[in-house]
Protein backbone atom coordinates (compact mmCIF):
# COMPACT_ATOMS: atom_id res chain seq x y z
CA UNK A 1 0.00 0.00 0.00
CA UNK A 2 0.93 3.35 -0.78
CA UNK A 3 1.62 5.42 2.16
CA UNK A 4 -0.82 8.51 1.34
CA UNK A 5 -5.16 7.60 0.91
CA UNK A 6 -7.59 9.17 -1.00
CA UNK A 7 -10.52 10.99 0.05
CA UNK A 8 -13.67 11.46 -1.88
CA UNK A 9 -16.34 13.90 0.17
CA UNK A 10 -20.08 12.54 -1.42
CA UNK A 11 -19.16 11.92 -4.41
CA UNK A 12 -21.81 12.86 -7.21
CA UNK A 13 -20.51 10.74 -10.64
CA UNK A 14 -20.75 6.88 -9.94
CA UNK A 15 -18.31 6.73 -13.45
CA UNK A 16 -15.34 8.99 -11.98
CA UNK A 17 -15.76 6.93 -8.58
CA UNK A 18 -15.06 3.65 -10.33
CA UNK A 19 -12.09 5.42 -12.39
CA UNK A 20 -11.18 6.40 -9.13
CA UNK A 21 -11.49 3.24 -7.19
CA UNK A 22 -9.82 1.53 -10.24
CA UNK A 23 -6.67 4.11 -10.14
CA UNK A 24 -5.90 3.51 -6.55
CA UNK A 25 -6.29 -0.40 -6.75
CA UNK A 26 -3.27 -0.26 -9.52
CA UNK A 27 -1.48 2.37 -7.65
CA UNK A 28 -2.28 -0.02 -3.79
CA UNK A 29 -3.30 3.51 -2.22
CA UNK A 30 -6.56 3.35 -0.05
CA UNK A 31 -9.52 5.20 -0.22
CA UNK A 32 -12.12 6.64 2.12
CA UNK A 33 -15.81 7.95 0.61
CA UNK A 34 -17.48 10.29 3.03
CA UNK A 35 -21.32 10.12 2.50
CA UNK A 36 -23.41 10.33 1.57
CA UNK A 37 -23.19 9.70 -1.91
CA UNK A 38 -25.22 10.67 -4.53
CA UNK A 39 -25.42 7.44 -6.10
CA UNK A 40 -25.89 3.96 -4.75
CA UNK A 41 -22.29 2.54 -4.17
CA UNK A 42 -23.55 -0.72 -6.24
CA UNK A 43 -24.68 1.37 -8.99
CA UNK A 44 -23.77 -0.18 -12.80
CA UNK A 45 -21.70 2.50 -13.71
CA UNK A 46 -19.16 2.73 -10.52
CA UNK A 47 -19.19 -1.18 -11.67
CA UNK A 48 -18.49 -0.41 -15.35
CA UNK A 49 -15.96 2.21 -14.92
CA UNK A 50 -14.41 0.10 -11.77
CA UNK A 51 -14.20 -2.98 -13.78
CA UNK A 52 -12.83 -6.26 -12.42
CA UNK A 53 -11.08 -3.78 -10.09
CA UNK A 54 -13.03 -2.89 -7.57
CA UNK A 55 -12.29 -6.21 -5.67
CA UNK A 56 -9.08 -5.36 -5.18
CA UNK A 57 -9.84 -1.46 -4.08
CA UNK A 58 -9.07 -0.83 -0.48
CA UNK A 59 -11.97 1.04 0.50
CA UNK A 60 -13.50 2.65 3.48
CA UNK A 61 -16.70 4.23 4.18
CA UNK A 62 -17.20 6.97 6.39
CA UNK A 63 -21.21 7.81 7.36
CA UNK A 64 -20.40 11.79 7.24
CA UNK A 65 -17.33 13.56 7.37
CA UNK A 66 -17.36 13.60 11.38
CA UNK A 67 -17.15 10.56 11.58
CA UNK A 68 -14.34 10.75 8.91
CA UNK A 69 -12.60 13.71 10.80
CA UNK A 70 -12.80 11.12 13.86
CA UNK A 71 -10.85 8.81 12.27
CA UNK A 72 -8.62 10.99 10.97
CA UNK A 73 -7.50 12.63 13.75
CA UNK A 74 -7.32 9.32 15.93
CA UNK A 75 -4.51 8.47 13.12
CA UNK A 76 -2.91 11.63 13.38
CA UNK A 77 -2.75 12.12 9.39
CA UNK A 78 -2.94 15.51 7.91
CA UNK A 79 -6.17 16.83 5.50
CA UNK A 80 -4.91 17.99 2.12
CA UNK A 81 -7.62 19.33 0.19
CA UNK A 82 -7.49 19.85 -3.58
CA UNK A 83 -9.47 22.75 -4.16
CA UNK A 84 -10.23 25.42 -7.11
CA UNK A 85 -10.13 28.19 -4.39
CA UNK A 86 -6.32 27.37 -3.09
CA UNK A 87 -3.13 29.32 -3.54
CA UNK A 88 -0.31 26.74 -3.17
CA UNK A 89 0.08 24.98 -6.36
CA UNK A 90 0.15 21.13 -5.87
CA UNK A 91 3.37 20.33 -7.12
CA UNK A 92 5.33 22.83 -5.08
CA UNK A 93 4.04 20.99 -1.60
CA UNK A 94 6.05 18.54 0.72
CA UNK A 95 3.65 15.37 0.71
CA UNK A 96 4.09 13.09 4.12
CA UNK A 97 3.71 9.41 4.66
CA UNK A 98 0.07 9.15 5.98
CA UNK A 99 -1.85 12.20 4.38
CA UNK A 100 -4.90 12.35 3.16
CA UNK A 101 -5.32 13.48 -0.03
CA UNK A 102 -9.31 15.37 -0.08
CA UNK A 103 -11.42 15.89 -3.17
CA UNK A 104 -14.91 17.80 -2.90
CA UNK A 105 -18.21 16.95 -5.35
CA UNK A 106 -17.82 17.48 -8.55
CA UNK A 107 -21.26 19.72 -8.53
CA UNK A 108 -20.12 22.00 -5.70
CA UNK A 109 -16.49 20.89 -3.94
CA UNK A 110 -16.09 21.06 -0.16
CA UNK A 111 -18.17 22.92 2.11
CA UNK A 112 -16.50 26.14 4.13
CA UNK A 113 -15.95 23.99 7.30
CA UNK A 114 -14.48 21.46 5.59
CA UNK A 115 -12.52 23.59 3.92
CA UNK A 116 -11.25 25.44 7.42
CA UNK A 117 -10.11 21.35 8.55
CA UNK A 118 -7.87 21.04 5.69
CA UNK A 119 -4.04 21.21 7.16
CA UNK A 120 -3.26 22.44 3.61
CA UNK A 121 -5.11 23.70 0.39
CA UNK A 122 -3.73 22.88 -2.86
CA UNK A 123 -4.46 24.04 -6.75
CA UNK A 124 -3.79 22.25 -9.81
CA UNK A 125 -3.22 25.17 -11.92
CA UNK A 126 -5.05 25.94 -15.56
CA UNK A 127 -4.58 27.92 -18.00
CA UNK A 128 -7.10 28.87 -20.55
CA UNK A 129 -9.95 29.84 -18.43
CA UNK A 130 -11.12 26.01 -17.12
CA UNK A 131 -12.85 26.29 -13.79
CA UNK A 132 -11.73 22.84 -12.76
CA UNK A 133 -10.91 19.44 -14.35
CA UNK A 134 -12.55 15.91 -14.24
CA UNK A 135 -12.14 14.64 -10.70
CA UNK A 136 -10.76 11.63 -11.43
CA UNK A 137 -7.88 13.42 -13.55
CA UNK A 138 -7.53 15.70 -10.69
CA UNK A 139 -6.63 12.70 -8.44
CA UNK A 140 -4.87 10.93 -11.02
CA UNK A 141 -2.52 13.80 -11.25
CA UNK A 142 -2.13 14.69 -7.26
CA UNK A 143 -1.54 10.30 -6.70
CA UNK A 144 1.19 10.35 -9.66
CA UNK A 145 3.08 13.71 -7.55
CA UNK A 146 2.89 12.06 -4.20
CA UNK A 147 3.87 9.19 -5.18
CA UNK A 148 6.68 10.75 -7.18
CA UNK A 149 7.94 12.33 -3.85
CA UNK A 150 6.99 9.61 -1.69
CA UNK A 151 8.64 6.65 -3.96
Amino acid sequence: MASFRIALYQPDIAGNTGTILRLAACLGVAVDIIEPAGFDLSDRNLRRAGMDYLEMAALTRHVDFDRFEQWRRGEGRRLVLFSTKAAQPYTDFAYADGDVLLFGRESAGVPDHVHDRADARLLIPMKGGGRSLNIALSVAMAAGEATRQLG
